[in-house]
């Protein structure tokens, strides 16, 4: 096995609502990143679609029937993926040809019901997926809830490579169970890494003996303003989008952090291709004291029983009827 891998994390400004752009975009950078001989590249939360910002920053947005809101939903549920999304064969090429992971957020589809998924395309396989288990505050007005059919591992041949999206790195048995599936690498997919968001992904660094990829994202109120006119401009949502502040909204901050805590490599507020080599033989150094899902632990007294079922909300017996 490989002892140094070469991560990157792409901070950039989302094309927000335009999913069709944004994977244009998307491929262009992660074109860059391979250039620099990134073995594995993370991009922020929801980067394809944009953060939905107006939650926290439109006043009234939660008004019940806001014809604002309604329509930045209806635009976000035209636009998000969908299973086996043709939009996406440029990008999983481009990961083929370059033999690299990217593990980028997006708002999916599934049915009528939009999820903040974190997507992790890998060479000549399906992306794996990962939905967020529980929308934060204003969030649930948006997504769905995630099952634990996605807390999965890709195994990559220097290692394991999963993820968490923003406040599920507050979930100790969210975290338990990733730590159990052996992850070398860890993305942390964050819309910005604020200073507590940092303090998470360092004590996940810590706790779960890996290399954490904190990824931010930097969106102003322009970028959704000039998102919404890519994807026809309607009035009622240009008008919520307005009153949110003029200016930036998210940060970045973004950081690739050691298994012993210590931040490698950190971004300020500025677009940037954060690059760190990774030594894989610091995670075994560090296994010496601490392995919370080994020596660490006590089977005795504490056991997690976790669900991988996927939960699809109906179920179709053989005959293609619902079972009575």
């Amino acid at each position: 096995m490989s002892k140094s891998v070469k991560a990157a994390i792409v901070q950039a400004a989302a094309v927000p609502l335009a999913i069709g752009h944004g994977i244009a975009q998307l491929v262009e950078m992660v074109g860059d990143a391979a250039d620099v001989g990134a073995d594995i590249v993370a991009f922020g939360e929801t980067f394809l679609g944009g953060y939905p910002l107006w939650l926290d920053e439109a006043p009234g947005a939660a008004i019940w029937e806001h014809k604002g809101t309604q329509a930045l939903h209806s635009i976000l549920l035209d636009q998000a993926l969908r299973q086996n999304d043709p939009r996406l064969a440029p990008l999983q090429a481009l990961v083929d040809q370059a033999g690299i992971l990217v593990s980028v957020g997006a708002h999916e589809r599934v049915r009528g019901s939009l999820f903040n998924t974190q997507y992790l395309f890998r060479p000549n396989q399906p992306p794996m997926l990962h939905r967020k288990l529980v929308p934060t505050h204003g969030e649930r007005l948006i997504w769905g809830r995630g099952d634990g059919a996605t807390l999965g591992v890709h195994e990559a041949a220097w290692g394991g490579v999963g993820s968490l999206i923003c406040w599920e790195h507050w979930m100790p048995f969210a975290r338990a169970a990733m730590h159990h599936a052996g992850e070398a690498v860890h993305v942390a997919a964050w819309p910005s890494v604020r200073e507590m968001y940092g303090v998470a992904s360092r004590h996940y660094a810590f706790e779960g003996r890996c290399f954490v990829l904190a990824a931010g994202t930097l969106q102003h109120r322009a970028d959704l303003l000039a998102g919404l006119e890519l994807v026809g401009g309607d009035s009622d949502a240009r008008d919520l989008l307005l009153t949110l502040p003029d200016g930036p909204l998210q940060s970045g901050g973004s950081m690739i952090i050691a298994p012993d805590g210590t931040v490698l490599a950190a971004a300020d507020n500025e677009p940037d291709l954060l690059v760190a080599d990774l030594d894989l033989s610091a995670i075994g150094r560090g296994l010496t004291a601490l392995d919370t899902d080994g020596h660490y632990a006590r089977p005795d007294v504490f056991e997690l029983h976790i669900d991988r079922r996927p939960r699809d909300g109906f179920a179709v017996a053989a005959n293609g009827l619902k079972p009575a």
